[in-house]
């Protein structure tokens, strides 16, 4: 089925997951086939896989309701929040987890600092501070189809450690602009038109997004779950939003410096030059008028909220208390409503899996169930006789390649980054080197396929790319992007003393 043609001035819509269902008698069911598949793999891990010696009937009963859990997560019988719900529901009533144990991390501070990360991007969108932003990159670089492919990546990056959710920046603020500029240039989605400058701009921005989400902490949803996980298995950050940055600065700026040039010869534009891009910002700007009230108080408050993100060990402030205070002020001020948090719809659902999956991930560590698994997996890899690098090759190269099998980034996270950082650990694989890597891999294969992230369906939801070119580009700038922050990473991670 073709996808409509996009209208240049309607607001794109984020894509979340299909509510289509199966109809059974007039009323709408879970998807039958889907739901079968994750409950089996759930049951034949209970009771027809024997059970560890060294695991408890307990810990190996929560283990399979996870996996049913992720399972479901990828095959989608049910929306994500009602799917995690079900299986929190089932740990309650099996006995599996107590309920006050089952619904600990719905009080975790970094799944609330998500939630209201999600706030502060509508703020971007509603004020239009975002567009502004980009319409300013489009009119100083946007001559040329490179330049105005670094405009709009440069500009994700300035933007990313305020609004941290890559599906909001993308469905928000970069589709839209990119599919005016194509629209303008007349190219057009699934009428032969698309190579022309669509394609090229939505793959150099979907591709460019992986680095703009490894720079920052709090340019990601996935980077700040990464952190929490970490610290339940004992990898204490020190100054983590400093700590991050300083470890991703030079691999993430050279990658997003030369990812669009890439993109631009393996998958080149028909249309080189774009002298009419900075004349249409130009006329979009001046029909924004200048700089209004809610704009400029969005800009302050989050200057001063990623302030006290940078200096919050110093002052004895944690990450979600100087967000909490951004959001007030911005409710204060009224640049933001109640009725703008509470309509927020991927917010609460965000509240609600990741709290699940993350209350399943730390009872799995504290059972036994993750550094089981961790001891098979080091013992495989200790009777390779092989040194801790290489081992932490193996290990990256499997977390990262297994994302295939993931429809999203924090599913990922919260399924395997426990027990891979686990496994690193027993490999004596140093620390912070192992939770840091993979929270960069997580951002990374977020461009690998149209469903490995939110930004993906974003992108590939406008039709400009074939789904070939999809896969093709993905792995082969997968491939490209793990080779400059491997080259440019291991020299600089060794000079902060990583390992």
């Amino acid at each position: 089925m073709s996808n409509p043609q996009p209208d240049p001035n309607t607001f794109i819509t984020i894509p979340t997951h299909s509510r289509r269902r199966t109809q059974l008698a007039g009323f709408p069911v879970a998807k039958p086939i889907p739901l079968a598949i994750s409950i089996a793999v759930g049951l034949i891990v209970c009771f027809a896989i024997p059970k560890p010696s060294e695991v408890s009937k307990q810990a190996w009963r929560l283990f399979a309701i996870f996996l049913t859990t992720i399972a479901g997560l990828i095959l989608g019988p049910l929306p994500v929040g009602a799917w995690a719900f079900v299986c929190l529901t089932i740990t309650v009533i099996t006995r599996t987890l107590k309920f006050k144990d089952a619904f600990a991390a719905f009080t975790n501070e970094v799944i609330w600092l998500i939630v209201v990360s999600f706030f502060f991007s509508r703020g971007f969108v509603k004020t239009g501070l975002g567009d502004r932003m980009a319409m300013y990159f489009v009119r100083w670089l946007g001559k040329s189809t490179l330049g105005l492919a670094y405009g709009l990546a440069i500009c994700e990056a300035i933007i990313s450690p305020a609004m941290p959710s890559t599906t909001a920046r993308a469905g928000g603020i970069f589709l839209p602009i990119i599919n005016s500029l194509a629209i303008a240039a007349e190219s057009r989605p699934k009428d032969g038109s698309a190579r022309k400058l669509g394609a090229y701009l939505i793959q150099s921005q979907f591709q460019s997004s992986s680095s703009s989400s490894a720079l920052f902490l709090t340019a990601g949803a996935q980077n700040m779950l990464c952190i929490k996980l970490a610290d339940s298995l004992g990898v204490k950050i020190k100054s983590p939003w400093v700590s991050w940055f300083k470890a991703s600065c030079l691999p993430a700026v050279a990658s997003l410096m030369l990812t669009p040039f890439i993109v631009y010869k393996i998958f080149p534009p028909e249309i080189k030059h774009t002298a009419d891009a900075p004349v249409l910002a130009k006329n979009k700007l001046e029909e924004m008028g200048p700089v209004k009230r809610d704009e400029w108080i969005m800009l302050g408050t989050m200057l001063v909220t990623v302030s006290l993100w940078i200096a919050g060990e110093s002052l004895d402030m944690s990450s979600v208390i100087a967000a909490m205070l951004g959001l007030s002020v911005l409710l204060i001020l009224g640049v933001l409503t109640w009725d703008d948090c509470l309509s927020e719809k991927s917010a609460w659902d965000t509240l609600a899996w990741f709290a699940v999956l993350i209350g399943m991930a730390s009872q799995l560590t504290t059972l036994g169930v993750v550094p089981w698994l961790s001891k098979c997996v080091a013992s495989f890899l200790k009777s390779l006789s092989v040194g801790w690098p290489l081992e932490l090759l193996i290990l990256q190269s499997v977390y990262f390649s297994i994302h295939y099998m993931f429809a999203g980034q924090t599913a990922h996270v919260g399924a395997l980054y426990s027990a891979f950082l686990s496994m690193h650990l027993t490999a004596k694989v140093p620390k912070t080197l192992s939770a840091l890597a993979l929270a960069f891999n997580t951002n990374l294969f977020g461009a690998l396929t149209h469903y490995s992230s939110g930004q993906a369906a974003v992108y590939y939801g406008a039709g400009y790319v074939k789904l070939p070119d999809v896969f093709k580009l993905g792995i082969l700038m997968a491939i490209i992007n793990i080779t400059i922050w491997g080259v440019i990473g291991t020299p600089w991670w060794k000079i902060l003393g990583l390992y």
